[in-house]
């Protein structure tokens, strides 16, 4: 079985999501087809089918997530330093156009938000600034062209 690199957090995430899914979620689409059925005709049902789409929805997120969750490797990075961008640390770029800067967390592909500022280890600009060091300068393919960014910062928290 391969290996999937995860934070603690990340993991910790979606056992939640899990646990979620089985004690509250599968429980709750089950009353609602329940109760659907006892509506009669379940060919022109909407409520029915609606249900349905959702329980195959959920069983179907359960077994994703049974099928990751043993596979995940928790990479510690509480003990990490120094200033060469690896799993797990933030990492400060400008772009060397814009001079915008932005801070990312590069972490496992399951665990990336783009709006929370985490970007997957797996990403085009997780790829340029792994074992890259601060004051690097890397390219980074875009679709509106590639994109030119030097390393500020890298922090491990």
């Amino acid at each position: 079985m391969q290996k999937i690199p995860m934070t603690a957090e990340g993991l910790a995430r979606l056992q939640d999501e899990l646990r979620l899914l089985k004690s509250e979620e599968r429980p709750a689409v089950i009353r609602a087809i329940a109760e659907a059925r006892a509506h009669g005709d379940l060919s022109e049902n909407a409520e029915y089918h609606a249900a349905r789409e959702r329980q195959s929805f959920i069983e179907g997120r359960i077994a994703e997530l049974e099928g990751i969750i043993p596979a995940a490797e928790v990479i510690d990075n509480s003990k990490m330093s120094g200033s060469q961008v690896r799993f797990g640390a933030h990492v400060t770029v400008v772009d060397e156009e814009t001079e915008e800067e932005k801070t990312y967390r590069i972490v496992g592909q399951y665990e990336a938000d783009m709006k929370a500022g985490s970007i997957s280890l797996s990403s085009p600009l997780a790829k340029a600034l792994i074992g890259k060091k601060v004051g690097d300068s890397v390219e980074v393919p875009a679709p509106g062209g590639a994109r030119t960014y030097e390393i500020a910062a890298v922090r491990f928290a």
